[in-house]
């Protein structure tokens, strides 16, 4: 596929948003990754499917995104679901009035409360 070529499996919406987080084409997809152009899609406003990612992970390997291994989807939907968490938890940050940073960093690497001691005796 040349470079100048529209990005396969990427419908219209989808190209624009990857237009918009500076991906034009397949080379610039593939130089960021299909996880991280996903994260950075999501970070710039977007909610995107998990279908896009597929598309974009297809378009890495010159397939079709329903030719995807399952160890390969299974990765992509961790990636996913991490990437969506953290906005999740950013987003609820600044509706609380507090730094986003912060509260995502929290949300996904708790400090061990008095209350979740390992060691107690039940």
């Amino acid at each position: 596929m040349a470079a100048s070529e529209k990005i396969r499996n990427v419908g219209p919406r989808s190209a624009a948003w990857l237009r918009q987080v500076g991906v034009r084409n397949i080379d610039d997809l593939r130089e960021m990754g299909a996880i991280e152009v996903f994260a950075r899609v999501v970070k710039a406003g977007f909610k995107p499917s998990l279908n896009l990612l597929y598309a974009m992970a297809g378009a890495e390997d010159d397939c079709h995104w329903t030719a995807l291994s399952d160890e390969r989807k299974a990765v992509l939907i961790q990636a996913a679901e991490d990437i969506q968490g953290v906005a999740k938890a950013k987003r609820k940050a600044l509706a609380m009035g507090r730094d986003p940073r912060v509260v995502a960093e929290m949300e996904y690497n708790p400090e061990p409360s008095e209350t979740d001691s390992s060691d107690r005796d039940d």
